[in-house]
Order: C-alpha cells, then structure tokens, then sequence
C-alpha cells in the first residue's frame, strides 16, 4: 500500500507524541500506538479536508448515545493534520478493527458465515443502521461487507503485529518518493467485540430526497439503476450481481433481469416515476432489454435452511428485497424479525 507515512515515525502536537506504523486493516489506515493504547489514523490523500465525511463522524459523534445503535457505528475520536512536501494531510483518529465480514468470508473455506457471526452481525448492523436513519438521518449508500467491520476486545493481536514487525520489517519499494510498503496481517483474536458499521465517505443527508447516482453497482436498488428518486431503503437492498450475457461484466440491464427472475416484473407506478424505465421496459411493463430473464428464485437459491427455519428466514429476506422502497421494512422493523430474534444455536 501506498503510505503517507513511515515506520516507527514520530507526530509531535503539543501533547502526545504518536509513533506510527502501517497495517492492513483497513487498508487506507496505519496503526499508532499513543498514551500506551491503540489507535488507527486515516489519511487522506486530498490536499483539502474532505468536509463531508469529516462532518458526517461529527454528527455520528453528537447523536444520543443512549439510542441502542450507537455502539454499532464507527467513530472518529478525533482529527489531525500531517504535512508532506508542503501538502497538508486531513487525519481521522479512530478505535482500531479487525477485519470486515468480506475478510471473514475470505478466510472461510466454505466461503460462508455461520447461522450465529450471521445473526449476531445483522443484529448489530441493524441497530447500527437504524441509528444512522433515526437518530442521525443520514444515508450510508455504501452498504457491503467490506464495510461491515468488527471489533477487537483483544490487544494481543496488535502486541503480536508490532513484535513482527519489529523482528521482521515488511519489504517495501521507492515509488516516484514514496515509500510503498507490503502489508501485514492481523492474526485471528481470541476475543471480539461489536460488529459496526464503517466507511461514511460516500454517506448523505436523508434530510431530502436524493437522485444521483450511488452504490456499488452490484449492490444498487430497483430505484438507483431506474433513476428514481431514492432515500433511507436504500441501504436496506443489497443483492445480486449483474454480470451480462454478452461477457462485459456488469450492466445494470442483467442486474434488473436478475430481479425480475427474483421477484417479478416490477410495478408499473414504480416504472412511471424512473428516467431510465424506457431503457429496459415498454409502457406497459414489458421487459424490452434484449435479453432473457434468468429462472431465479428465492426458494433455490438458499441452500443452507431447511422446513420451517427455511421459510422463516426466506420471509426476512422478502421484507428487504422488494421492488417498491416504501414496501421495504426499515432497519428498526428488521431488528423484531422472527428468525433474527430466535435463539443462536
């Protein structure tokens, strides 16, 4: 990774002193070790403070900390600036993680989460997400498992990372001046904390409606990739992929044919309100795309459940994939579902 930083450097403010070393969790963040605990620093590679995510940690910070999603959402314990070769850097100070559920997979050899890390992590990141809309009101627009992080209650994995680096420094190159290390693991803890929600670069007000363009395209709403307005249900849609018969990777015409195989055609008041509708369907609903719907349901593609606790986690997932965003249930109705509540093993 490419570091505005350096190993084992020294930060002098008036108070404290902070020496630095890169990591690999998350990728854009360094560890620090300051008054004898733990802490990661963000550097942004703008040469201006990048205001909005600055400001959406400070709203994060200065809502109610009695609000049961409070624990679940990242946040920034403070802010500070680095200065390299006459540019100043903008810093997020904040509470070191372990790895995002992405990473969890990755490490799965069965590249599956567990019917208990499953509901654990839905139930802290429906808390947390619920704080967001509620509490916050804000979007997050970004919602995918690299984002979904978890927690250390462990320091033994950072006294471990520091006395290999120590003993083994990571190799690193000279690029064009800067200085491009490898990165290095963390190992697996023996304890964990919270799982929350990280990474607000991309997150807006809720304030208002919204129309631009957001989300990583695999993971976009029926609303996104029709261009209707959108708001919190957003961040309640997350599925499918959209890869397109034709071999060029994403388009937004097989991820729409994915859901249709999924769900159904869509609704007609739904079409009627999008600026792209005409791409994809005629006036009267019909698919137009030029090619076809895949056989996709549901009931197939679960492969994990069986009888009763099947249909009961298929019912929660049908309160989230809905084509209408009003039909969607929000984060906090999520939270009373059923098959979430039951017991964990």
């Amino acid at each position: 990774m490419e570091c505005f930083v350096r190993f084992v450097e020294i930060f002098i403010r008036p108070k404290p002193k902070i020496p630095l070393a890169p990591i690999s969790f998350p990728s854009t963040g360094f560890e620090v070790i300051r008054n004898h605990g733990y802490v990661t620093l963000k550097v942004f590679a703008k040469d201006e403070k990048d205001s909005n995510e600055f400001d959406i940690y400070n709203a994060l910070s200065i809502g109610s900390h009695r609000h049961p999603g409070y624990p679940y959402v990242r946040k920034a314990l403070e802010t500070i600036t680095i200065s390299r070769a006459g540019r100043d850097h903008q810093c997020l100070v904040q509470t070191p993680l372990w790895d995002s559920f992405g990473g969890i997979l990755n490490r799965s050899p069965t590249q599956k989460l567990t019917e208990g890390v499953l509901k654990v992590g839905l139930r802290d990141l429906l808390s947390g997400l619920d704080y967001l809309h509620s509490e916050c009101k804000l979007i997050h627009t970004d919602m995918k498992v690299d984002n979904v992080l978890v927690e250390l209650d462990d320091d033994t994995v950072f006294e471990s990372f520091t006395k290999a680096e120590l003993e083994h420094p990571s190799p690193r190159k000279f690029v064009d001046g800067t200085t491009v290390y490898a990165s290095r693991s963390f190992g697996t803890p023996e304890d964990f904390g919270n799982v929350v929600l990280g990474d607000f670069g991309s997150t807006v007000s809720g304030a208002e409606r919204q129309a631009k363009r957001v989300q990583p395209n695999v993971y976009r709403a029926p609303e996104v990739m029709l261009n209707v307005d959108w708001s919190y249900p957003i961040d309640i849609w997350n599925v499918l992929h959209g890869n397109d018969p034709d071999g060029s990777g994403y388009k937004t015409r097989a991820h729409l044919a994915e859901v249709i195989g999924l769900l159904g055609p869509p609704p007609l008041d739904l079409l009627k309100k999008g600026t792209c509708s005409h791409l994809y369907f005629d006036e009267d609903g019909n698919w137009i795309a030029g090619i076809p719907i895949p056989e996709l349901s549901l009931e197939k593609s679960e492969e994990n459940y069986q009888g009763e606790v099947k249909e009961e986690f298929l019912r929660f997932m049908r309160k989230m994939l809905q084509w209408r965003p009003e039909d969607r249930k929000t984060a906090k109705e999520l939270l009373e579902d059923s098959w979430l509540q039951s017991p964990l093993f």
